[in-house]
């Protein structure tokens, strides 16, 4: 872990209900808590649950994003689509980008940049997600699928400040296997000079996803170079995940 500010992101996914947001009080005493000031907490359920989300955590240091954004930077006949000025109109200030789960729905690199670009015009923070496949990673591909996904996603971006690289690798994401430290560590300090000789003297944010857990916490905290984790199923218990939380900050 670095010694900057640890992002905790709960990926909601397609899931969630309004019982659900009524069991967060443990983690918003938790945000509230000065020993946790460096703990960046951000919730990102499904579009019809934010607005509920904000009345639960108002009064506390919570932050709030969206699980994803059409890359039209207006208003007009896009039925079904969420732009990027709707999701800050209710208040949300972070998106998630380029998941796998939204790749496979048919979200290229090229329609993951046109969503950056719009994204940030409406002043938005991104945690673009990248990652390969099991089959990637047997035939020792996996950086040059990585910067492939980054040079495509970023291009014609100026800086990173406003955004955080998810690494996820696809064959981790809900399997409950993860890889090991010292290859976690070589693949994303891969990433990390990347995007330094890309963006010239900037200090890339990296976090970590793929069936992160309460018990694989412990070993993932260790992980050099980092800066939180994008959690998915675990982030639906409160406990949960305050438990992931706190092990990581011991």
């Amino acid at each position: 872990m670095t010694n900057n500010n640890i992002y905790f992101v709960a990926n909601w996914k397609m899931n969630g209900h309004l019982s659900l947001i009524k069991r967060l009080k443990n983690v918003v005493i938790l945000s509230n808590n000065k020993k946790y000031k460096k703990i960046k907490i951000i919730y990102c359920p499904p579009f019809t649950l934010i607005s509920k989300l904000f009345d639960k955590i108002k009064k506390s240091k919570i932050i709030v994003g969206s699980q994803d954004c059409s890359y039209e930077d207006n208003y007009g006949p896009f039925t079904g689509d969420v732009n990027p000025k709707l999701i800050k109109e209710i208040g949300a200030k972070y998106v998630i980008l380029g998941h796998s789960e939204r790749r496979l729905k048919g979200d290229t690199n090229k329609i993951i940049n046109r969503k950056i670009h719009a994204a940030l015009k409406q002043k938005l923070k991104i945690i673009l997600c990248i990652g390969e496949s099991l089959k990637d990673r047997k035939k020792n591909k996996t950086f040059s699928v990585l910067k492939k996904q980054l040079l495509l996603c970023l291009k014609k971006i100026n800086n990173l400040d406003n955004i955080i690289v998810a690494y996820e690798p696809i064959w981790s994401i809900g399997t409950g296997v993860i890889p090991l430290n010292n290859i976690l560590e070589h693949d994303i300090s891969k990433i990390i000079k990347f995007l330094k000789l890309k963006f010239k003297n900037q200090k890339p944010k990296i976090i970590y996803g793929g069936s992160v857990n309460p018990e694989n916490i412990v070993k993932l905290k260790h992980i050099k170079n980092i800066n939180g984790f994008l959690v998915g199923g675990a982030s639906l218990y409160e406990n949960k995940f305050v438990d992931i939380i706190k092990k990581t900050t011991i």
